[in-house]
């Protein structure tokens, strides 16, 4: 008998034997689900393992994420691409692969997304197909549901790790050296407003929070998210706040901006928005420019010049401003650009440091202070360079000096 088959069967067994007035423990359940297991006409011989695996896949397919389950367990999954009931991929030490895993229905993997949702009080539906969620253990969830999704519902989760990176951890792997990370530490404690751009996966989020562990702890700190997923350990003073969608009547959303301008009236000595992508970003900057020093925020692009273009085309998407006051207002609120970039061999390395000083001949004028120079590739693939420091110093170096902090 198939294992698909064998699994439903069981589960059909348990599911008549269920007491709906009766509120069963997780032990309850797994023992009970034990039983059946136990008892059940196999024909075949099955190892305490097997049969250990069997029971806590049929107990995840009632309490937990069903077949994903695991694979949220699974410390070396770092993300799981649901394309439809049937065909799930995860990546694993950067490499992306299909599995054999698959839910039993398409209804099953509906279940499980509506789970998800309603845990965070979210809606999905076809109305509202499209929603950003998050898994208890703080994991970013994206759920589309048709008719968006054509072959069925489709997610995407993306996991992190259950203590987050150090800045030392990221020098270990290559993704910056010591030197830039003792730099950024500094600029961290010394209240500069940092941006940190760069593409998808390129560990934005990660490198947000490593830096925010030099956030001194007698400082109050407002987090702005779509989905709460930073984690600051270091600050004990800290509001986290997420956005809301609007119920199934459209009403009751809360937006990133309005969340950003109630966080001015919060007393806040950093502001941290988790991303930006659209109108809000002019919120931020206003933030940063109106005594809010030390915020951080990230956002999508494939270089420094570009995310610089890409803040003036949100801030224009939500207020008709002239460019050269959008650049002034870039210029004056955001010290530091740190670019992220996933390269060829999946490594993720931070690229560019920059620091914009101003404007010139209209244009925002940066000044590189680390860039990644690269030597070639290893033999198994794997890309030789380094992050090196272009010579260029700090041009602003006021807020170190006020900060007692020397380079």
């Amino acid at each position: 008998m198939a294992l698909d088959e064998t699994v439903r069967l069981l589960k059909q067994r348990i599911q008549e034997k269920l007491d709906l007035s009766v509120s069963l423990t997780d032990i309850q359940l797994q023992d009970m689900i034990e039983q059946e297991v136990f008892s059940f006409p196999f024909g075949t011989y099955l190892t305490a393992g097997q049969q250990h695996r069997l029971v806590m896949r049929i107990f995840h397919s009632f309490r937990g994420l069903d077949v994903l389950q695991p694979l949220v367990d699974d410390a070396s999954v770092t993300e799981i691409m649901i394309n439809r009931h049937d065909q799930i991929f995860i990546e694993r030490n950067g490499s992306v692969s299909q599995t054999e895993v698959k839910f039993e229905s398409r209804d099953k993997l509906e279940d499980v997304i509506q789970a998800i949702v309603a845990k965070v009080n979210r809606a999905v539906n076809e109305s509202s197909p499209i929603v950003d969620a998050r898994l208890l253990d703080g994991s970013r969830v994206n759920v589309v549901l048709p008719p968006v999704a054509l072959e069925g519902p489709a997610m995407t989760i993306r996991k992190f790790p259950e203590h987050p990176m150090t800045l030392e951890d990221l020098i270990a792997k290559g993704a910056l050296s010591e030197e830039a990370a003792l730099f950024l530490q500094k600029l961290v404690r010394a209240k500069y407003n940092l941006f940190i751009g760069g593409g998808t996966g390129s560990g934005k989020t990660t490198f947000l929070n490593a830096l925010s562990q030099y956030i001194p702890a007698e400082e109050r700190v407002i987090t702005i998210e779509d989905s709460a997923e930073l984690q600051l350990r270091t600050v004990p003073n800290l509001v986290r706040m997420e956005t809301r969608n609007a119920n199934t009547e459209g009403r009751g959303e809360i937006t990133i901006r309005e969340l950003i301008r109630s966080s001015l009236r919060m007393r806040p000595n950093r502001i941290i928005v988790g991303e930006v992508r659209g109108a809000e970003a002019l919120d931020m900057l206003a933030a940063m420019n109106t005594g809010h020093d030390g915020s951080l925020s990230t956002g999508h692009a494939n270089s420094t010049s570009d995310m610089l273009s890409r803040l003036e085309t949100m801030v224009l998407s939500g207020a008709n401003l002239p460019v050269e006051v959008i650049r002034k207002q870039i210029c004056s609120a955001i010290d530091v650009m740190i670019h992220l970039t996933r390269l060829r061999d999946r490594s993720r390395r931070v690229t560019e440091i920059s620091e914009i000083i101003g404007l010139e001949g209209g244009e925002v004028r940066l000044n590189p202070l680390y860039v990644f120079v690269e030597h070639g590739e290893e033999k198994g693939g794997g890309i030789k360079g380094e992050l090196k420091a272009t010579g260029s110093r700090l041009y602003h170096a006021d807020k170190l000096a006020m900060a007692g902090i020397t380079l």
